[in-house]
């Protein structure tokens, strides 16, 4: 585990906890982990204690609304539907919670995804409905204490952890959380340190980010699902879109070490 610390970060607040530690004794979890969650605060009332948006849930939507079209054309569990809301002017809204733009004009319609922690939302995501948008998604933090995370606020941390690129994705998968801006470097101080955290980048073996991210997700000892070369869908959802078991697959193809090594070079080179 301190080796894998030791890696993690050059925030000189991470690296004082790591200097403090002597690798050849037993390192007190219990003490570590405290440190951890002090630094970045998950625990300590959140300077934005909002439980809840001024803005109509999607569940309240008629389901020929764009908006709801979207959603029920993605598959998007509808337990799902009434934690997510409906912008009509997603800048002009988002300026009333955080003033982000000074230029409001070609504003446009988003789906607000929350993010929460504790049932406190901290941050969210506008998801554009126009497929040809420049900017997908939009996130912004209300409260910088909290990781960029979606899903924290349901999370079992005594199971088996997946996450995944997008909160959509992790809606189809049991005790995910998504990663939204936040570094693999930051997963260590989200957790009780005995839970098991696998990582699950999307199906894209050409994209030099994503395999330098799983690469990187394996040297800290994580890990990673690789997925088959039967498939051929990029993300979760498209997957799921298809009718597969993705939820299967992914328990089928956890990789670590250096099976994950060799696993992962030839999965680049397929």
């Amino acid at each position: 585990m301190l080796k894998a610390i030791s890696k993690i970060s050059d925030d000189p607040k991470v690296k004082s906890i790591v200097n403090s530690l002597n690798p050849n004794q037993e390192v007190s979890k219990t003490w570590l982990v405290s440190e951890s969650f002090k630094y970045f605060q998950l625990f300590d009332k959140p300077k934005f204690s909002k439980k809840d948006f001024d803005l109509e849930k999607i569940s309240e939507l008629n389901t020929s609304h764009p908006a709801r079209k979207f959603l029920d054309n993605r598959r998007i569990p509808s337990k799902y539907l009434g934690e997510l809301y409906f912008a009509e002017r997603f800048k002009e809204w988002n300026n009333t919670q955080k003033y982000t733009f000074e230029n409001v004009e070609n504003d446009e319609p988003r789906i607000i995804i929350p993010l929460k922690n504790h049932g406190k939302i901290f941050g969210f995501q506008g998801r554009s409905l126009n497929p040809k948008s420049k900017l997908k998604y939009i996130t912004i933090i209300l409260d910088d204490n909290h990781p960029k995370i979606y899903g924290l606020d349901k999370v079992n941390w005594d199971e088996t952890v997946y996450i995944v690129e997008g909160p959509f994705d992790s809606m189809f998968i049991d005790n995910a959380i998504a990663m939204v801006g936040a570094d693999i470097d930051k997963m260590f101080f989200v957790t009780n340190f005995e839970t098991e955290l696998v990582m699950v980048y999307d199906n894209e073996k050409r994209n030099k980010q994503i395999v330098d991210r799983m690469e990187k997700a394996i040297n800290m000892q994580f890990p990673i699902v690789i997925w088959p070369d039967t498939i051929q869908q990029k993300d979760i959802n498209d997957m799921i879109l298809t009718g597969l078991n993705v939820q299967d697959v992914i328990k089928s193809n956890v990789y670590s070490g250096l099976h994950a090594k060799t696993k992962l070079t030839s999965w680049k080179k397929t």
